[in-house]
């Protein structure tokens, strides 16, 4: 079939696709554009998400083109909707006018072209502090969206702590591909989810030693050296505090958001205000926060006070839940496991407004 009528043929099929509220189907609303026939039988298109759609939306479009005659491939690029620009954070106050980072002090990052060019958007999980569980917010979150038919990529780069392989059950060595010279890394998939970690390098037990140009060296390798394909989003798990591989990763690629953890208490959401602040200065927008391990013995609120005071969206609450502990422990994250436990059904909560809020950023950065 030559290119003209396999696009015709595509086209057909996606306008078969219904949108389950308005009952449009996805070609005449204009949530299909730009598509391309290339050879091979290759197609490619954007698809508009909006706020109000359904996340499954893109896996249904993407089954309907991949399901027409002589179609070899097919490459999805949702778009999000944009929102009018951010405010510029304030430069930070103080007498002496000293060093230290302000808005702007930090270069705006550099990637090369083809740097993760496949991937439509970062997003990365921190925390001021260790034991808040980032970690399992970002493996929830990251589940969670690959539930909804997105392509995602979990990039675990706590260097030293990096708890996402138990997590995700996974144990397997990644195996290398490529000729000598120009050798990729294949992330493991699990769950939905391409993985790549340290922690699928090292031994049993075996700790990272390492100083701080290592880490950058280790994290810019994650980057420029995986093979993760086209992902509709990459989720970056960060360790905590505001060191080298926070400053790396905003220095190597576009992040189009920061979502941080914190618990109720104050010590916590102390370490997380700096957090933020440090986002801000590197200039990456916060998407919001979020607070986990709520309940009687820990308490609840902090995180949701620290959000209006830096008038930051609060993301959600995760109750301190047995389920949570299980899930770790079993190698399947809680929104697959008990997704209608209260801490799997606040997670999945918590995935759904991050995508919310990751559609209506500002994704337009300064050169």
């Amino acid at each position: 079939m030559n290119p003209e009528a396999l696009k015709r043929s595509v086209m057909e099929a996606l306008s078969g696709v219904l949108h389950p509220h308005t009952g449009d189907d996805v070609v005449s609303s204009g949530h299909v554009q730009n598509l391309e026939v290339g050879e091979g039988g290759a197609v490619r298109f954007s698809f508009l998400l909006r706020t109000e759609d359904p996340g499954a939306l893109v896996k249904e479009v993407r089954a309907a083109a991949e399901a027409v005659e002589d179609v070899g491939s097919v490459k999805v690029n949702v778009q999000l909707p944009k929102a009018g620009s951010a405010p510029q954070p304030e430069a930070a106050s103080g007498s002496g006018g000293g060093g230290g980072l302000k808005p702007g002090s930090v270069p705006a990052p550099t990637p090369a072209p083809d740097l993760l060019g496949d991937v439509g958007h970062v997003v990365a999980v921190s925390s001021g502090k260790g034991g808040v569980g980032k970690s399992m917010v970002a493996t929830n979150l990251a589940a969670a969206l690959a539930r909804e038919g997105l392509r995602v990529g979990l990039l675990d780069a706590d260097i030293y702590g990096p708890n996402i392989p138990r997590m995700f059950g996974e144990t397997r060595r990644p195996e290398v591909s490529g000729e000598k010279g120009s050798e990729m890394i294949e992330p493991l998939e699990a769950h939905g989810v391409r993985l790549m970690s340290l922690g699928f390098l090292l031994e049993d037990e075996q700790p990272a030693i390492m100083r701080g140009p290592l880490i950058a060296g280790i994290l810019k390798q994650f980057l420029e050296q995986v093979n993760w394909g086209p992902l509709d989003v990459l989720v970056v798990d960060m360790p905590p505090g505001t060191g080298d591989a926070q400053l790396s990763l905003v220095q190597t690629i576009d992040v189009h958001g920061a979502v941080m953890v914190t618990t109720p208490q104050a010590v916590s959401t102390g370490d997380v205000r700096r957090g933020v602040k440090m986002f801000e200065r590197v200039n990456t927008p916060v998407l919001g926060i979020v607070e986990n391990m709520a309940g009687e013995m820990f308490g609840e609120g902090g995180g949701e006070r620290l959000a209006r005071e830096m008038e930051l969206q609060f993301l959600g609450r995760v109750p301190l839940d047995v389920a949570v502990r299980r899930a770790g422990d079993a190698g399947t994250p809680t929104v697959l496991s008990a997704p209608d436990s209260p801490a799997g059904s606040s997670l999945a909560e918590v995935a759904r407004q991050v995508f919310s809020a990751l559609r209506s950023a500002e994704e337009v950065k300064l050169p």
